[in-house]
């Protein structure tokens, strides 16, 4: 079966501060979403990538696009489901049913490429899919509306969730769609899975797969794709030897 990948990149990214959506900021050079397309285009097994953009894009020509095998380009929505429905769209009369389909946030350039191949592996025998998450470290509090503390909750068990998230192509549209008709936003395929009845599997990932959100991440990012370099660089002259 392939495996197919969904880029939502359509947001406006308004919490960075800055003029530019936060997929198109500079990360070492080059724009954050150049960073994550590397990452996905170095899984042998993935077959194309569906890149959703805003319908009024006009940062992709300037800061994104460059000659790349397998990449399709559509519209998105005004909210993220859409968009990956809009990609799944997109697919139609190329991916099979039982396709897997792979989502994964364009402002997550930091993912480790071991970490997608273990989800694949991972949930290759799975009836539904899963994701890629980090299990709680911190305690957790429940805040309200003045963010004054009610209650502590306990983290055990409890996982932080991540892209990509990896489910079969008929299934993610069903559901997809199933979510719109009732309603229902859903942040993440995953949500859409459980609203349905189903349980992905979560499959732990690194911490250093971050999403950039806010200004400080930008920098953090960075710092994380020096440090993945370095890694790379010396298992490689550890190889050698």
């Amino acid at each position: 079966m392939a495996v197919w990948a969904i880029v939502p990149a359509a947001g406006i990214g308004a919490r960075m501060n800055s003029e530019l959506p936060k997929q198109y900021l500079e990360l070492q050079g080059v724009s954050v979403i150049v960073h994550t397309l590397n990452r996905l285009g170095q899984l042998p097994s993935l077959a194309a990538t569906v890149l959703v953009l805003h319908p009024q894009d006009r940062h992709w020509a300037q800061r994104g696009a460059q000659p790349r095998e397998g990449l399709m380009i559509c519209s998105g929505g005004k909210e993220r489901v859409l968009s990956v429905l809009n990609g799944l769209h997109a697919l139609a009369g190329l991916a099979q049913d039982d396709d897997w389909v792979l989502v994964h946030d364009a402002v997550r350039p930091c993912v480790r490429v071991s970490d997608i191949e273990a989800l694949l592996e991972e949930v290759a025998t799975h009836p539904v899919g899963g994701l890629l998450g980090v299990p709680v470290s911190s305690t957790l509090k429940l805040a309200n509306a003045n963010r004054d503390v009610v209650a502590t909750l306990p983290r055990d068990d409890m996982w932080q969730a991540s892209t990509p998230q990896v489910f079969r192509y008929a299934l993610l549209r069903e559901v997809l769609e199933q979510s719109l008709a009732r309603g229902e936003l859903v942040t993440d395929e995953a949500a859409a899975m459980e609203l349905a009845g189903y349980s992905p599997r979560l499959v732990r990932g690194g911490a250093d797969n971050i999403k950039i959100t806010y200004p400080e991440d930008l920098a953090m990012a960075a710092m994380i794709l020096r440090a993945q370099a370095e890694e790379l660089e010396n298992a490689t002259m550890a190889d050698g030897y």
